[in-house]
């Protein structure tokens, strides 16, 4: 199967912040907006914000969201930096994989910062072995 465009549903209970959080804050690009609905681009993949979900005050326990949207960034101290000046509270984390920065939306949805290493790589567009057709 050959995906055209992925994308990630988010549903918001407050629509108006979270378009704000993610389109202005975030500087994601708006290439759908209508009430409602808007969707961002995501750079090959689009994030569409929807009103109906459930938001909460702080990072959402994993239990209740147990999905993070990651960001990855060249440098995840200068990023962190770049949310905080806006009001963002980021949360730096040095693990043995990897560094990145925690954070969340207005409706608590759990972000992350990651660093773009040499040791993190995406294969798009590729089939695994055990799926290929003879």
């Amino acid at each position: 199967m050959q995906f055209e465009l992925p994308g990630i549903i988010l549903f918001t209970e407050r629509f108006d912040a979270c378009v704000a959080f993610y389109r202005d804050r975030l500087a994601l690009p708006a290439v759908v907006a209508r009430p409602g609905l808007v969707t961002l681009d995501l750079g090959g993949a689009y994030l569409m914000i929807e009103s109906g979900g459930v938001g909460r005050r702080g990072p959402k326990p994993i239990d209740e969201n147990p999905t993070i949207l990651r960001f990855n960034v060249s440098d995840v101290d200068a990023a962190a930096g770049l949310l905080r000046c806006q009001g963002i509270d980021v949360e730096v984390l040095r693990l043995d994989w990897g560094v990145v920065g925690c954070f969340s939306d207005p409706d608590g949805n759990r972000c992350e910062l990651k660093d773009h290493s040499a040791s993190f790589h995406v294969l798009s567009r590729q089939v695994p072995k055990h799926c290929e057709t003879a």
